[in-house]
């Protein structure tokens, strides 16, 4: 949702003066960014629920999303300073920018009344991450799975050993295939955002994880058909899925964030974390051991150096805070006047 995003397709422009309803124009936009931007169901919703509140404003106003004028888009930008931090401004901002884009390519709006209107200063926050002590707490605590599924368990120690040692966001590991995974090489096939897809490395630990979680996939997929609790419009995907839940379906993302909890929590980690945060702590811990900012842009799938380079920006944070803890003139204190 920023300006670099490519352009929509190149359909004819239709005449700005055409009559089109609010569900019109909003609808055949959430279409496009399924059909030509191959955004993801989550991306697509966060769209919708930001255009109605917008449409809903308009509405009271008696305007049309295609005729606001730029002094309603200024008016819509001051009632949400003051009632959203300036990171939920932008984001509206940005989906709205998106959206006249589209109905100015398309000549449904003469002009994008956002030209020129710019967004709330945003303090910039380093990502939330764990340490490397952290983390071995974290991959090394014995896990038990759910109600002592041992099955489970084995799913578990693989889904946080590939999440850690590949740098997946959480929507890449659930979507992830059986046959995405070559063990032979430790590769993995992973689709990305906007479909794109990328060959990315795992390690020996994360290996040795999935080899023992196949077999237990295979009878956990066995035992969902048996018990009925995989119904036969789920069983195709679940045989192709390759992480699955107790029921034999293929996993979702909140289920994974809720093991996550449960998971810092045995390790008795006092912090509360995201799936995304072991991405962040993947990527930071490699700057920290002197990889190439470019070599870790490629196995995020980051379209731009400048997002990768956040990660540079958490690791000098974390280096001062070492220093500040451990070196002997940090802590010196002041010597008295005399």
């Amino acid at each position: 949702m920023d300006g670099s995003t490519p352009p929509f397709g190149h359909r004819a422009p239709e005449p700005a003066a055409r009559k089109a309803t609010d569900r019109d124009v909003v609808a055949a936009f959430l279409d496009a960014l399924v059909v030509e931007r191959h955004l993801s169901a989550h991306s697509v919703r966060a769209y919708r629920i930001d255009l109605q509140h917008f449409a809903e404003f308009l509405r009271q106003r008696q305007v049309a999303p295609e005729a606001a004028s730029r002094d309603d888009l200024h008016d819509y930008a001051e009632a949400l300073h003051d009632a959203l931090a300036p990171a939920s401004v932008a984001r509206r901002l940005s989906a709205l920018r998106t959206f006249y884009r589209f109905l100015t390519q398309l000549g449904w709006t003469a002009s994008n009344p956002l030209d020129g209107l710019r967004g709330p200063r945003q303090r910039k926050s380093l990502p939330r991450m764990l340490s490397i002590d952290e983390v071995i707490a974290l991959l090394s605590r014995p896990l038990d799975g759910d109600d002592g599924d041992p099955l489970l368990q084995l799913r578990d120690v693989a889904i946080l050993e590939l999440m850690y040692g590949a740098g997946l966001r959480v929507s890449e590991l659930v979507g992830l295939d059986v046959v995405h995974a070559r063990d032979d090489e430790r590769l993995l096939r992973v689709r990305g955002k906007g479909k794109k897809t990328r060959i990315v490395p795992y390690g020996t630990k994360a290996q040795t994880a999935l080899q023992a979680w196949l077999p237990a996939r295979r009878e956990l997929l066995q035992r969902g058909v048996l018990s009925g609790s995989l119904t036969l419009a789920q069983r195709p995907d679940a045989e192709r899925a390759l992480f699955l839940n107790w029921r034999g379906s293929r996993l979702s993302t909140r289920s994974v964030a809720r093991m996550l909890d449960k998971r810092c929590l045995m390790a008795g980690l006092h912090k509360t974390i995201n799936p995304h945060a072991l991405r962040h702590s993947f990527a930071t811990h490699l700057i920290d051991a002197g990889s190439d900012v470019r070599e870790v842009q490629e196995l995020l799938g980051h379209a731009r150096l400048s997002t990768t380079q956040r990660y540079t920006h958490a690791s000098t944070a974390h280096l001062m805070r070492v220093y500040d803890r451990a070196h002997p003139h940090a802590h010196r204190p002041p010597q008295a006047k005399i």
